[in-house]
């Protein structure tokens, strides 16, 4: 059952439940911090494929495999699948999922999506519309350099500000049956645009979008940040999270002490030279449906509000000077005695 709560808050009186996870990543992060927390590490980035592209479609077909196999289902017990990616026309997810025989919602929301799909997965089980929903993710580091800025071959300079597009993918299958993890609540996030316009400065443009949710988060259920053992960002980096937590003090709501951000969480700055930390899509899918399941299933955590930023510009959007325009969704995910 669904219950409004606020102006962008939605409560599951049922839970939905987090039945299967899988997080797929590549050969740099597999070589950070979370490299336990990984269903697979891929050595080869390309994973045999003639274009970088294909090789994210194959790193999200991947994880779509080890979570349904996970959950010792077929593709006959999905009912719906809801992804995308940062490609054009989420060209990815596309190439992927034709390899399975599901009824499919493409999603587009930058690397907010998989806090999307999660969202709108939630409410079609809730809604009766399905019994179990897989979502999923994915990005690439050549290919989204490749569209969004200059192909690796150019060897351009790459700013201190910017953030380094994860290799990976994470998927979840959402279900009405008990599971240890479930999702209580989503805040869906408005469009936020600062005035920013510099494509290599991501963490400065999102952490507006990410503070407008988490406040709207608080408001709409009466919680407070002590409420949650963790406020989760999706891809800030060390620039967008320092905004953030100085942004979040302006008015007054401290969250420096429970927030982490996946673009930090994944990588090892200093010793992996990405600069302000990790991004993309396959950031937070991978972070999320890797190291921090896992962290909730084990008891490590309880509850956890999973807020994912997402630029939504384009490349000629950026080469004409206009500003960047962004969004934030965020999830409310808790610990379920079975």
């Amino acid at each position: 059952m669904i219950k409004k709560k606020g102006r962008q808050t939605v409560e599951f009186t049922d839970p939905v439940y987090i039945l299967s996870h899988a997080a797929i990543g590549g050969k740099k992060e597999g070589e950070g911090p979370l490299k336990d927390d990984f269903d697979m590490i891929v050595s080869d980035d390309k994973m045999g494929q003639k274009t970088w592209e294909l090789a994210e479609s194959s790193f999200l077909r991947t994880a779509v495999e080890h979570a349904i196999k996970s959950a010792k289902l077929t593709t006959a017990d999905i009912d719906y699948v809801l992804a995308g990616d940062l490609q054009n026309q989420c060209a990815a997810t596309h190439y992927a999922i034709r390899d399975f025989p599901i009824p499919y919602f493409g999603l587009y929301g930058a690397c907010s999506t998989m806090c999307e799909s999660l969202s709108l997965g939630s409410v079609l089980i809730s809604s009766g519309a399905a019994n179990r929903v897989l979502c999923a993710t994915s990005s690439h580091y050549c290919s989204a350099e490749k569209q969004y800025r200059s192909p690796l071959e150019y060897g351009g300079q790459r700013a201190p500000a910017a953030q380094w597009t994860v290799t990976g993918s994470g998927a979840v299958i959402l279900s009405t049956e008990h599971a240890k993890c479930k999702i209580t609540h989503i805040t869906t996030g408005r469009i936020v645009d600062k005035g920013i316009t510099d494509s290599a400065n991501m963490g400065a443009a999102m952490a507006p979008a990410a503070m407008d949710t988490i406040l709207a988060h608080f408001n709409d259920t009466g919680r407070t940040p002590d409420y949650y053992d963790l406020i989760v960002t999706g891809d800030l980096g060390r620039v967008g999270t320092d905004i953030l937590c100085d942004l979040m003090l302006r008015e007054k709501t401290d969250i420096n002490s429970r927030h982490r951000d996946c673009g930090l969480l994944v990588y090892d700055r200093m010793r992996q030279d990405v600069h302000s930390g990790g991004s993309g899509c396959g950031c937070i899918a991978s972070v999320f449906s890797g190291y921090l399941i896992k962290a909730i299933e084990n008891g490590k955590y309880n509850r956890i509000l999973l807020t994912a930023t997402g630029a939504l510009m384009n490349p000629l959007t950026v080469s004409e000077g206009e500003s960047i325009p962004v969004i934030a969704h965020a999830v409310a995910i808790e610990r379920s005695e079975i």
